[in-house]
This record gives structure tokens, sequence and C-alpha cells, in this order.
């Protein structure tokens, strides 16, 4: 793509925010990135010309993008990386009008999408394929839920609140019982407005799909992609750390028939699972309106889903690699594969040698980069500070309890 106005990456400091001004950056796009923690991995790249630090969401985000884009030299397009980002440009988009394009649905269908008890209320009311379902925001109706759902259940907030990711960085919980949901309902409710307990598909990590898609102004698909996960971390409630293309014209049909039940635009994603028992596919979650952790398989696929938002974004011509071949493309995020991997050898379901064999073929590093190696060598650097500072914490508490026993 030719140089034309800038891409704003709004969450630099994650994988996402990195993924996403690498692509830009190596089409010819200047990126300007926005972090909430310049020391993060990710905010280390070499991918942007500027970062900027500011809190990622809320008044201190609007008013650094409302400072900086004057000085952009035209209508910047703005990538926001995480939920909250999604939230606040939403909301605020016609204060942001000057400077830049969004590219986002009307705002009601923002927050039906993004925020979990919304997306699972409006999936039953159009009879979209979901687990069974249970809005909770009282004990009583955890009470209720817990004695009409059989086991094992999974619980997450329907927006991660600051306080839900202070207290833990699992995205959802699984329970095994109705006495454990109450339980964990008591423990976490406080944590977040609303929770939506479902319950759990059975079925190993190999049977989530994907769809990553861009949308265009008249609600048509311009770009899809499609993937499996084939490994995650944590397993089974995690996020993926190894997938790979693949061909799933029934999870891309359910995707479609979900962007098509309101007036949608912009960047779309579902992830759905196969129920084993019945070989049906149900939907687990929705994002919207920002790149995710492995969208960047499409363009290592050669299929140009970030570069599509751009040029339409501006009314450019649209690059020409949107149709998914359906190859071998892979996507990777190294070090969360290593600690999955040992998870699976440790149980008997995958040895060392088929771990190498299936990173085989053209990839997509979520982290690591010949071209751009600091945000990977960082991220080794912190995450050994973090094991380190944890064996200490447990070494110390154990010799305290020692020393109270005598």
């Amino acid at each position: 793509m030719a140089a034309g106005p800038p891409a704003v990456v709004i969450g630099l400091g994650s994988i996402v925010g990195l993924q996403t001004a690498r692509i830009l950056a190596s089409r010819n796009v200047r990126v300007v990135g926005v972090t909430g923690n310049r020391r993060h991995f990710a905010a280390r790249t070499r991918a942007c010309e500027h970062v900027v630090q500011a809190d990622v969401d809320g008044e201190q985000l609007l008013d650094a993008l409302a400072e900086l884009g004057p000085g952009l030299g035209g209508e910047a397009v703005l990538y926001p990386c995480t939920d909250f980002s999604v939230l606040t440009v939403s909301a605020h988009r016609h204060r942001l009008a000057p400077w830049y394009r969004v590219v986002l649905p009307l705002d009601d269908v923002v927050r039906t999408l993004t925020d979990k008890v919304r997306f699972a209320e409006h999936a039953q009311r159009c009879g979209l394929p979901v687990p069974t379902t249970f809005t909770l925001r009282s004990r009583d109706d955890a009470r209720y839920a817990a004695s009409q759902l059989r086991y094992p259940v999974v619980l997450k907030p329907g927006l991660k609140s600051p306080l839900w990711k202070s207290q833990t960085s699992a995205k959802a919980l699984r329970v095994a019982s109705a006495d454990g949901l109450l339980k964990t309902y008591d423990r976490v409710g406080r944590w977040a407005e609303s929770l939506v307990v479902q319950e759990y598909v059975d079925g190993g990590d190999d049977e989530l799909f994907t769809v990553n898609a861009y949308f265009g102004a008249d609600g048509l698909p311009l770009v899809t992609f499609v993937t499996r996960k084939e490994r995650q971390w944590p397993p089974h409630l995690g996020i993926a750390s190894y997938a790979r293309e693949c061909r799933n014209d029934d999870v891309l049909a359910h995707t479609i028939r979900l962007f098509s039940s309101l007036p949608f635009r912009g960047l779309g994603y579902l992830e759905m699972k196969r129920d084993v028992n019945t070989g049906g596919y149900l939907m687990i979650e929705a994002n919207i309106g920002r790149p995710t952790g492995r969208s960047a398989t499409a363009e290592s696929g050669g299929v140009e889903l970030l570069g599509t938002m751009y040029c339409d974004a501006l009314g450019l011509p649209l690059p020409d690699g949107r149709t998914q071949t359906y190859g071998e493309a892979a996507w990777l995020d190294l070090r969360r594969d290593v600690l999955s991997a040992v998870h699976y050898w440790r149980q008997g379901e995958l040895t060392p040698l088929a771990w190498l064999r299936s990173l085989r073929g053209p990839k997509a590093h979520a982290v690591l980069s010949l071209r751009d190696p600091v945000p990977f060598a960082s991220e080794l650097w912190q995450s050994g500070g973090k094991a380190g500072r944890r064996v200490a914490a447990r070494t110390w508490s154990g010799l305290r309890s020692r020393s109270a026993d005598r």
C-alpha cells in the first residue's frame, strides 16, 4: 500500500497491539502507538514512528488522541486493540471525528457485541446457537442458575472490569458443581457488574474454530479468514498459543449470520466450539472493532485483513489479497506454546517430536521477530522475572510457616 495517513494503534502494550503495528508498518503505513505502559515488552517495538503513553480507555485516552490529532497530517485510522478502548472510541467518536477515521457500527451495536451478557441475550433472542446460558446479576440469579445447569460450567464477566483484572488473569472460571458455582459467585460476584454462566461444551482445544472478518459499510463481508485452535494456554479456558488456518463452512456461515443479525461494519470475530457429543457448533464469544490475538494468521495466509480496513476507512482501492485460499498458514505464540506443549506432554497427549512437526510451514509469530527482536527478548526477561518473584514468594512463605511452627 502506498504511504498515506497514519494508523494509530491503541493498546500497543499487548500482543494484539504489537502485531497490528508490525503488520501495518510492513505495508508502508506510518504507525503511532498508544500504550498505558511504555515498559511492556510489546511497546518496545520498532514498528512505530512515535509512541504516546496514556491510559488506553477513558478520559485520558480521549485527551491524548485530541492532543495528538492535529499533528498527524491527515485523518488517521484508529485501531483500538482492547475491548475498553473500543468502547471508549465508540462512545466518543464524534469528539474524535476531526482527526480520525473510526470504523465501528452504531454504539448500541458495539455494546451489544462487546458485553458478554448482552451478546448472550442477543444470541438467544435471535435463535443463534449458544450453550445453555444464564445471566447473573444477584445471588438469587446464581441460585436459580445453579439448579438448572448441567456441570461443569464456565463463569465469566460481561466485561473484564479493572477490578476483575486486578484479582485474576483468567478470562473465565470453570466450575464443577452447583455448590461450587454459588461459592465461586460469592467470591467473584463483586468483581464485575454482571456475569454469564454457560454449560461447558465438551471437546478438546482443537474443537475451537474462529473467524476473523471485516465488513464494509453495506454490512457485507469484504474479508473472512477461518482458523482452528490447536493448543492454548492455560489449557481448556485460556488463550490460543498455536492455531492453523482451515476450512469450515459451517462456522463461516454462523459468523455471517451473527453479524447480519444487526447493522454491522468493521472488524468482527467469532469463536465457536464443536460439541463432540452432538457434532453441532456453539458460539463461545465474539469480539468486534479490533484485531484479535491470532488475526495475524490472515496476513500470514496472504489475506489483507488490516489493510482492507485501512483502505476502506480512507476510501482507497481495496487490496487484492482478500480471499482465503486454505493453505497451511499458522500462528504461534512461542513462549505460551512451550508451556502448553509441556502440559500436553505430561498428560500423554503430545510428544516432543509431534510438537516440533506441528510447527512446520509458514506462520505468524505473536512476538518473535528477527527484524524486531527487542519485544521477544523483553518478554522472556519480564516473564523470567515474574517467575522468579513467585518462587521467592513461595519460598519466603514456606520459611515463615516453618519458623512459626517451631
